[in-house]
C-alpha cells in the first residue's frame, strides 16, 4: 500500500511539472486527442478532452465562460474556434518574443546593418524596450505593415475559416510565383514550410499540438514577466535581476 501510495504521489508531480513549465506534453494520455486525425488536427474534441490533455492537474477551468460564450452572435463553435486560433497565434508570438529578447539581451544581433547608413542602427547595451524605443519611425511602420500583411493573408487567404470549422493555427499557403506581383518567387508555407509536418503520425500531431499550446502559455506568462521586472524591479518572484526600463512600455496603447 505505501509503494501504491508513493508512486502515485511521484507519478502526480510528475505530471504538474511539465503542465506548469509548458516545456514538454503531460505525461499522461490522452486517447481522444492521441488516437485519431480528427482529435488531432481539427476540432471534433471536447473542450474538456483538451483542457484535461494540456494540463490533467488543473484540467478544465474556465471561470469567464469563455468556451460557451457566442461572440457577435455568430454561434459558440465559431466563437470556440476564434478563441482557439487566437490563443496558438498569441502563443507563437509570445515564443518568438521570448526567444527574441533573451537573445537581444544578452547582445546576439544580426552581424550586418539593417538599416540605411544615414539611420539609426543596432546600438549596443541597450535592453529590448529600449531598443525598440531607438528604431525610427519608418523601421517601426514597416515592422507594423509587414505584420499586418501576414494578418491580412491569414485571414482571406484559408479555404475553410477557423471560425466556420477550418483547423485553428493553420496559416494558408501563399500565391504561386508569378500570381500577384509580391510573389514573384514561390514563397514557403509559414505553417509547415518544409512539409516536415505531413510525414509525422497522427500520434506525433497530437503531442505536438499540446506541447505548443503550453510553451506558448508559457511564453505569454515569460515574457509579461520580463517587462514587468524591467519597469517594476522585484515585481517577478525568484525572477532574473533585469535592467531597469525608464520608458512607457504601454505607451502603444496610451493617448
Amino acid at each position: 500500500q505505501f509503494a501504491t501510495s508513493a508512486r502515485s504521489t511521484k507519478m502526480a508531480l510528475l505530471s504538474l511539472a511539465p503542465s506548469c513549465l509548458g516545456l514538454a506534453t503531460p505525461l499522461r494520455a490522452a486517447p481522444p486527442l492521441a488516437s485519431s486525425r480528427a482529435a488531432a488536427v481539427s476540432m471534433d474534441y471536447s473542450k474538456e478532452e483538451l483542457a484535461t490533455a494540456l494540463n490533467p492537474v488543473v484540467g478544465y477551468f474556465d471561470p469567464l465562460g469563455l468556451a460557451t460564450a457566442d461572440f457577435w452572435s455568430q454561434g459558440n463553435e465559431a466563437t470556440w474556434g476564434w478563441l482557439r486560433h487566437a490563443e496558438i497565434k498569441h502563443g507563437r508570438v509570445a515564443m518568438f518574443a521570448f526567444v527574441g529578447y533573451i537573445a537581444q539581451y544578452n547582445g546576439l544581433h544580426f552581424g550586418f546593418p539593417l538599416s540605411l547608413p544615414e539611420s539609426p542602427s543596432y546600438a549596443a547595451g541597450l535592453t529590448p524596450p529600449e531598443q525598440w524605443d531607438a528604431l525610427p519611425l519608418l523601421a517601426k511602420a514597416q515592422i507594423f505593415t509587414f505584420i499586418g500583411f501576414l494578418e491580412f493573408w491569414s485571414e482571406l487567404g484559408m479555404e475553410t475559416h477557423y471560425m466556420k470549422g477550418g483547423r485553428p493555427g493553420d496559416y494558408p499557403d501563399f500565391p504561386k510565383a508569378g500570381v500577384i506581383p509580391v510573389t514573384p518567387v514561390k514563397v514557403f508555407n509559414l505553417y509547415d514550410p518544409f512539409g516536415f509536418a505531413g510525414k509525422r503520425s497522427e500520434e506525433q500531431k497530437a503531442k505536438g499540438l499540446l506541447a505548443e499550446i503550453n510553451n506558448g502559455r508559457a511564453a505569454m506568462i515569460g515574457i509579461m514577466a520580463f517587462l514587468a521586472e524591467q519597469k517594476i524591479p522585484g515585481s517577478v518572484p525568484w525572477g532574473p535581476h533585469l535592467k531597469p526600463y525608464a520608458g512607457e512600455v504601454m505607451a502603444p496603447f496610451m493617448s
